[in-house]
Order: C-alpha cells, then sequence, then structure tokens
C-alpha cells in the first residue's frame, strides 16, 4: 500500500472536507474516507464497529448538533444544521489529521503504511471530533483498537 495509498486516502478526505464545508481536512475526514472505501482492509476492520460512511456522517451530524447545544445554540430550522460544500478544496491539512498521520506513519514503516496505521492514528486521539463522534456511535474503541493492531502485526 504505501505512499500512493495514503496520498489516495488524503485526496478522498479533502474531497469529503469540500463536501462539508471545511477549510482543512481533519481527522473526521480521514474517517469519512476510510468509511467509504468498499474493499481492502478498511471495510473489514471498521464495519464490525458499525463504522460505514452513513453511520460516520450521522454521528458526524449528532455530535454537530450535540455540540451546539452544550454551547447553549438551539437551531429549529434543519436546513442550518447541513454542511454546505465549498467550491474550494482544503488548502491544507488541520492539526487533528496531522496528528493522525503521524501516529500511522510512526506505527509503519512508510511503504508498508495502510488503513490499519491510520485507523491506530484515529483512535489515538483523545479530544475533538472524532473521540466524540465515536462514542456518539456506541464503537467499542478498545476492540476496533485490537482489530487493527491485529492488521498491522499480521496476526
Amino acid at each position: 500500500m504505501g505512499r500512493t495509498y495514503v496520498d489516495s486516502v488524503l485526496v478522498r478526505a479533502a474531497e469529503e472536507a469540500r463536501r462539508r464545508g471545511a477549510r482543512l481536512t481533519e481527522a473526521e475526514h480521514l474517517l469519512l474516507a476510510l468509511a467509504s472505501e468498499a474493499e481492502g482492509d478498511a471495510p473489514g476492520l471498521l464495519s464490525p464497529a458499525g463504522l460505514d460512511r452513513l453511520a460516520v456522517q450521522d454521528a458526524l451530524q449528532r455530535e454537530f448538533e450535540h455540540s451546539l447545544g452544550a454551547a447553549g445554540v438551539s437551531v429549529a430550522d434543519e436546513e442550518v444544521l447541513r454542511p454546505r460544500e465549498s467550491p474550494r478544496m482544503p488548502s491544507d491539512i488541520g492539526e487533528s489529521g496531522r496528528r493522525v498521520l503521524e501516529v500511522a506513519m510512526a506505527g509503519a514503516r512508510k511503504k508498508d503504511l495502510g488503513p490499519a496505521h491510520i485507523v491506530l492514528g484515529i483512535l489515538d486521539l483523545k479530544v475533538g471530533t472524532v473521540p466524540r463522534v465515536l462514542a456518539l456511535a456506541g464503537v467499542d474503541v478498545e476492540a476496533l483498537r485490537a482489530r487493527a493492531r491485529a492488521v498491522v502485526d499480521g496476526t
């Protein structure tokens, strides 16, 4: 897999960010890109955790609404809650996306970097949107981590 795979994930994640109107590509966009894959290791890792594309999108929407509510903002208009597609691709990768990739690369030889390494990078995040999304989606993070670790270790 290696660099070509990471490049393709980054392109797909940037497209996810653009669709959601984000100026930066963040960890949630990487998760969406992985959850959108139809073949390979990513579906085998994420599907048992209930993380297909639709489930991730739903959890992201619930997290957004929950965060607004925590800030005391109530929005009755559903149209306001929908992501607005941006005409431009994000200009850069954001802090959470960068952190995911740093952890993924540290855990792999560059040429072997694959979905399981990125999943481990995502699961390494302790704060932010993605940990809240995983909690709202009811994901057993430790079971997902064990599956990803087994793929990385080849067991």
